[in-house]
């Protein structure tokens, strides 16, 4: 089957718009299950943490008292390097499901670079 050179440029754009339309969907980030992206890290924390480790990271809630959760403000997580919590928030830690799969790892650092900032 010949085909003449406009319908040959045709079909070169078209690859060229699918091609592209790829590469940005698969370089978008992960998606939330949950719906809307989550626009801000603090907001993250409250969605994925919060429920367990408390808004302030104490741990008083009452799934973070029933599991045993650290808190996150206290000297002995704030000891921990930056690799240690990272490990612990993108694999999971006994009970602690891990984020890196569904978050990546982009965003599993940005909620250490979060317990950083939280204090007492």
């Amino acid at each position: 089957m010949i085909r003449s050179v406009n319908q040959v440029k045709k079909l070169v754009v078209l690859a060229l718009a699918i091609s592209l339309s790829a590469v940005a969907f698969l370089t978008s980030g992960p998606s939330q299950a949950a719906g809307a992206p989550v626009q801000d890290i603090a907001a993250l924390y409250r969605a994925k943490c919060a429920s367990c480790h408390a808004a302030d990271g104490s741990g008083n809630t009452p799934a973070g008292k029933k599991t045993g959760v650290r808190d996150l403000r206290s000297a002995e997580v704030q000891g921990q390097s930056d690799a240690v919590l990272y490990n612990i928030t993108a694999k999971g830690k006994n009970k602690m499901p891990g984020y890196e799969k569904s978050l990546g790892a982009d965003k599993c650092k940005e909620l250490v670079a979060y317990i950083r900032k939280l204090k007492p």
